[in-house]
């Protein structure tokens, strides 16, 4: 009889059978259970969830309790005694730097982390070296401006180790021997 009609055909929502089951191909039971889990994730990891408890309402105003405001802590200024010493720390390890890098070039050997044209021009290196002394001390202050002052000591601390090493490195390496042509 589907033969008669095949002009007017009812539409009717597909189906499939899946495991003995049969779900309409519009509406997935797995999509529901995604939202479902994605929704208690939301509801579960959000702190403001729990901000409010009721179980224990307050008697009186936390305000009028609390009359003595906590004074804030004492911080330091930027350019305090300690700051001064790790600054000066700084610019004598870039310093030193400079030197032993410098050195090792006039024994022929290559510098890695720059090139060899910046190296060799003087003013440049020095500029370079004048420059992340100066980028060390724009980030301790940055860590001093929003309160992080044990990072802004360390910022210091570790440049100084890291450029003192870099220097004791250099000074360290072997010359490089030319091969001279035989006569």
């Amino acid at each position: 009889m589907g033969f008669l009609h095949r002009g007017r055909q009812q539409h009717r929502p597909r189906r499939e059978v899946t495991r003995g089951r049969v779900a309409k191909e519009n509406f997935r039971v797995r999509d529901v259970w995604v939202a479902v889990l994605i929704v208690l994730a939301c509801l579960l990891g959000s702190p403001a969830v729990f901000a409010q408890d009721q179980s224990n309402p307050p008697s009186a105003p936390e305000l009028a309790k609390k009359t003595a405001i906590p004074a804030p802590p004492k911080t330091h200024r930027f350019w305090d005694k300690e700051n001064d010493w790790l600054f000066a720390g700084v610019g004598a390890s870039r310093t030193l730097d400079y030197f032993s890098t410098l050195n090792f070039r006039r024994r022929g050997d290559h510098e890695v982390l720059l090139s060899n044209d910046l190296v060799d021009n003087h003013a440049a290196f020095a500029a370079v070296e004048a420059g992340a002394t100066g980028l060390s001390i724009g980030v301790s202050y940055l860590f001093h401006r929003y309160g992080h002052h044990k990072l802004e000591r360390w910022v210091s601390i570790i440049h100084i180790g890291a450029a003192t090493g870099g220097a004791i490195n250099n000074y360290c390496l072997k010359t490089v021997h030319m091969a001279t042509p035989a006569p």
